[in-house]
């Protein structure tokens, strides 16, 4: 999952090299925070949020397929 996420944001952003995707495991939910780099906020997030929206809509749908743990994709700035 951390791998997918990192692939669509690379494509979106000017610095790929420093995207970076962690994932925090609670009991009932996995917390995928993601952090790019300087200036870059405003491409992963789009146009009234419809890029980031767009992602967290994957990730619900992937997860979901997967089953286990309710996922949250959290962009940290």
């Amino acid at each position: 999952m951390q791998e997918m996420i990192e692939i669509i944001v690379k494509k979106l952003v000017d610095k790929p090299e420093e995207v970076q995707v962690t994932a925090v495991e609670t009991e009932q939910r996995i917390i995928f925070e993601l952090t790019v780099g300087e200036g870059d906020y405003g491409k992963v997030i789009g146009k009234r949020g419809r890029n980031i929206s767009a992602i967290r809509t994957l990730v619900f749908a992937v997860n979901a397929k997967e089953g286990g743990k309710r996922a949250r994709l959290d962009v940290i700035d």
